[in-house]
C-alpha cells in the first residue's frame, strides 16, 4: 500500500529530498517549546548584561554575559522539566494564570540556592555565607516570574487552513493524493520522518513532502496543525479528551492525534478541544 504511494511522482520529488530533510530537521528543532525557552533565557541573558541588572553593572562586560545567559539558562532548563511535570498532571490546565504560578513557586527555591551559589563563585570576593542566601529570593522570583510570563506569552497560534466560497478550485493538495485515494475525504495529514502519510476515507498511504509545504496546500479546507507532526481536517474531529496529560482528537475511522501543548490554547478558544 506505502510503496504505491510513494512511487507516484518519486522522480520530480526526489530532487528536491536534500533541501527537504535539512528543512524538516531544522523545522522540528525551532518548534520545540524547550528550545524556544532556552532561546528566549539566552537572548534575556545578554538584554540583563547590557544593562547591567540587579548591581551588575560594575563588573566588565564579558563577565556579565556569561554570568547572566549562564544563570538565565539554568533556570530555563528548570523551567522545562517543571513545567513538563505541570503539563503531564494537567493542573490548572484550563487557568493558565495558575498553572504559570505553580510553576513560579516550584522554580524559585531550587533557583535561589542555585543561582546563590554561581554569583558567589563568580563576583564572591570572601567565603560563601548562608545569610546571603536569603537576599537572593526576591531578584530570582521577580526574573522567574517575567520569564514565564513571556515563554507563556511566545506560545504559538496553530496554521489553519480554511474552506473556499462555494464554486471554489479544491485545495492544491488534493492533486497529490495517489491514484487509488483521488475523491476520498481528506481527515488528517502525518509527517513521518520526511514522508507524509494521509489518512483519508479511503485509506492511508505516504508522499514525500514536508509537512509545512503541504499546509500551504491545504489551504481551502477547514483544519489546522494540532501538532508539529499532525494537520487535521475539522469535519473529520469526532472527540476530543485528556489522555497522558494533553489533549487527543479521535478522528472519523478511530485514528488518535495528539494535540501540541504549544496549541492547545489557541485550539481549546477555536472550539476545537
Amino acid at each position: 500500500m506505502a510503496q504505491s504511494g510513494m512511487r507516484e511522482g518519486d522522480g520530480a520529488v526526489r530532487e528536491r529530498t536534500g533541501g527537504a530533510v535539512r528543512a524538516s530537521w531544522i523545522d522540528v528543532l525551532l518548534g520545540t517549546r524547550p528550545l524556544r525557552g532556552l532561546a528566549l533565557a539566552a537572548l534575556a541573558g545578554v538584554f540583563m548584561a547590557a544593562v547591567g541588572a540587579f548591581g551588575t553593572g560594575d563588573a566588565p562586560l564579558l563577565l556579565r554575559l556569561g554570568y547572566w545567559v549562564t544563570v538565565l539558562v539554568i533556570g530555563a532548563l528548570g523551567g522545562v522539566a517543571v513545567s513538563m511535570l505541570v503539563d503531564r498532571g494537567g493542573w490548572f490546565d484550563a487557568q493558565p494564570a495558575l498553572q504559570g504560578g505553580l510553576i513560579v513557586v516550584a522554580l524559585t527555591l531550587p533557583l535561589t540556592g542555585v543561582i546563590w551559589g554561581v554569583t558567589c563563585l563568580v563576583f564572591g570576593s570572601g567565603p560563601m555565607r548562608l545569610a546571603q542566601l536569603w537576599s537572593f529570593a526576591g531578584p530570582v522570583f521577580i526574573v522567574t516570574c517575567v520569564m514565564t510570563a513571556l515563554n507563556y506569552a511566545t506560545q504559538r497560534t496553530p496554521p489553519e487552513t480554511h474552506a473556499g466560497p462555494a464554486g471554489s478550485q479544491p485545495a492544491r493538495f488534493l492533486a497529490r493524493l495517489p491514484a487509488r485515494l483521488r475523491g476520498a475525504s481528506l481527515h488528517a495529514v502525518q509527517a513521518e520522518d520526511h514522508y507524509l502519510r494521509l489518512h483519508t476515507s479511503k485509506g492511508q498511504d505516504l508522499i514525500l513532502m514536508r509537512l509545512s509545504d503541504a499546509v500551504a496546500e491545504l489551504e481551502g479546507l477547514e483544519g489546522a496543525q494540532v501538532h508539529r507532526s499532525w494537520w487535521v481536517a475539522r469535519d473529520a474531529v469526532e472527540d476530543s479528551r485528556r489522555g497522558d496529560g494533553r489533549a487527543v482528537l479521535t478522528l472519523t475511522g478511530g485514528v488518535q492525534v495528539p494535540v501540541s501543548r504549544a496549541y492547545a490554547k489557541a485550539l481549546r478558544a477555536g472550539g476545537w478541544l
